[in-house]
This record gives C-alpha cells, sequence and structure tokens, in this order.
C-alpha cells in the first residue's frame, strides 16, 4: 500500500498541470495565426488568474469552516462571492475568445491549500490572512500590468483586467486591515 501511495504521488507530481495544458491547447489552436501573440497574452493572463482565484476560493470555503475571528470568516464569504462572480465572467469571456482555462489549481496554489488544511485556530487565522495578501498583491500586480498597458493588444481582456481591479485592491487592504487587527 505505501508503494502505491509513492508511485501515485510521484506520478501525480510528474503530471503537467491543469494551468500548463490549458495555455499550451490555446498556443497550439492559434498557433501561426495572426492571432497568436495575442491570444497567448491573454490565455496566460487568464490561466494563471484563473488558478489564483480557484485557490482563493479553496481556501476561503476552508476559512468558513475553520477561522475563529469572525471577521476573518466574514472576509472568506466576501472573497468567496466576489471570486466565484469574477471567475464565471472571465471564464465566460474565455469561452467567447475560444482561450482553454484550467479546470483546477496548479500545483503550487493546491499546495498554499493544502497547507492550510494542516492548520487550526489562530494559526489558522494567520497563515489565512498571510495567504491571501500574498494571493492579492500579485493578483494585484498581474491585472495592473494589463490594464495599465497601453499597448495590450486585447480590448475585452484589458477592460476586464480594468473592471476586476479594484476589487483586488480592496480584498488587499481588507485582508491587511484584519492581519494588523490580529497581530
Amino acid at each position: 500500500m505505501a508503494c502505491a501511495f509513492l508511485f501515485g504521488t510521484i506520478a501525480c507530481n510528474q503530471k503537467t498541470d491543469s494551468v500548463e495544458e490549458a495555455q499550451e491547447a490555446t498556443e497550439e489552436r492559434f498557433e501561426d495565426t495572426a492571432m497568436e501573440d495575442q491570444r497567448e497574452d491573454a490565455a496566460e493572463f487568464m490561466t494563471k488568474s484563473a488558478s489564483s482565484s480557484m485557490m482563493e476560493i479553496e481556501a476561503s470555503k476552508l476559512a468558513q469552516q475553520k477561522a475563529t475571528n469572525p471577521q476573518v470568516k466574514e472576509f472568506a464569504n466576501m472573497m468567496v462571492n466576489d471570486h466565484t462572480a469574477a471567475s464565471k465572467e472571465m471564464r465566460e469571456l474565455a469561452t467567447s475568445k475560444n482561450i482553454t482555462m484550467p479546470d483546477s489549481m496548479s500545483s503550487d496554489h493546491m499546495d498554499h491549500v493544502r497547507d492550510l488544511r494542516d492548520k487550526t485556530g489562530a494559526d489558522f487565522d494567520k497563515a489565512y490572512l498571510d495567504r491571501m495578501l500574498s494571493a492579492h498583491e500579485n493578483d494585484v500586480e498581474r491585472f495592473e500590468d494589463v490594464a495599465e498597458d497601453a499597448d495590450y493588444e486585447d480590448a475585452e481582456v484589458k477592460a476586464f483586467a480594468s473592471k476586476t481591479l479594484p476589487k483586488l485592491r480592496q480584498h488587499h487592504e481588507r485582508a491587511k486591515q484584519i492581519r494588523d487587527m490580529l497581530k
């Protein structure tokens, strides 16, 4: 049984993660077309954003159950609602552009959720908020890169990034406020 677990773990670690598979599928679909560069840029932005959002939703679902602080639970509820809505909108946009989206989060994001599952009590609350801060710093940077790039070619993806950016900044700021309050 231990050998089966070990081989299963090794096989899972060698599998290309869902985000990379989605990006490669889109690259292949648009290879040698006039839209190749534009779709590759949009696919990279959207697949990485989708993975981050999936992680934030799953971590927040854990926080809804495990958090001890009411403000952390309230923040988790906001995260699930806001990221579920944004993910749905982004998937619809990706579908309209024939961009393949990942069906699961990246292995790095899965590791973050696994780490949170092992935590309890105040340790969970702190680790969850730290993870949300880090994720939103990356999200804000990624969305700013698209929203503020004068040369970004896909106007609809750019508009989505611009529209979503204020909410991501709000999430980051709220996570920081709660974390500072818990110190």
